[in-house]
């Protein structure tokens, strides 16, 4: 038996009319999550994402600034080389020492905050801005 906290909402005590406005409700919750979803997963407008093979063939390249979201502690851990550390959390703080019309490559530990401070970076004017996909742990 499924209980939805909303169901004393209705307005009506038919039987007809509160099933419909359930089913309204859960239309709009089940919209509410896609559309969240999408915001959080889907990759920002403009931002190249690369696999780790791609990098490593990348690396050591004078004009582009690569940037380590991870924390302090998982950058410690294990890095690599070219990667200048600025956790996510600084980001947008630490965001005027970069020179946004540089190539910027991030990369995290899963890909997911990199991706997420590439949406950071984009919306800051970066123009020229790369996800490593699958981030540390494809590393290897």
């Amino acid at each position: 038996m499924v209980i939805y906290p909303y169901r004393y909402l209705a307005m009506s005590n038919k039987k007809g009319e509160s099933k419909q406005m359930d089913f309204f409700i859960n239309m709009a919750f089940a919209a509410a999550a896609v559309f969240l979803f999408w915001k959080m997963f889907m990759p920002a407008k403009g931002v190249k994402n690369i696999s780790t093979e791609e990098l490593k063939s990348r690396l050591g390249e004078k004009d582009v600034q690569y940037i380590d979201v991870r924390t302090p502690a998982e950058y410690k851990g294990n890095h690599i080389r070219d990667f200048k550390n600025i956790p996510l959390h600084q980001l947008s703080s630490k965001s005027d020492k970069l020179d946004k019309s540089r190539e910027t490559m991030l990369i995290c530990q899963s890909g997911m905050r990199s991706s997420r401070a590439a949406k950071t970076l984009k919306k800051q004017g970066f123009t020229n801005v790369v996800n490593v996909k699958g981030g540390m742990s494809s590393w290897r």
